[in-house]
């Protein structure tokens, strides 16, 4: 893990394409800004994929198969 040091205002910058910008520190509280191509997904550690995608219905393979990440995706 690599641990740095930022003040407001500053960025960290991962890859091609993607920004963390510090914008904000309220005491415990770091309010962080992230750009990223739409093609990368951005989400919260605590939410797993198990906890926020919806299950497709309990029916034949066909119709689960047919339940797709994109679908899970438009409902959040």
């Amino acid at each position: 893990m690599l641990v740095l040091s930022r003040r407001i205002g500053e960025k960290i910058e991962i890859g091609d394409g993607i920004t963390i910008t510090v914008l904000r520190v309220s005491g415990k509280t770091i309010r962080l800004g992230i750009e990223a191509p739409d093609s990368v997904t951005i989400r919260r550690a605590e939410i797993t994929v198990s906890d926020s995608w919806p299950k497709p219905p309990e029916t034949s393979d066909a119709d689960a198969i047919a339940f797709s990440s994109a679908d899970a995706i438009s409902r959040m």
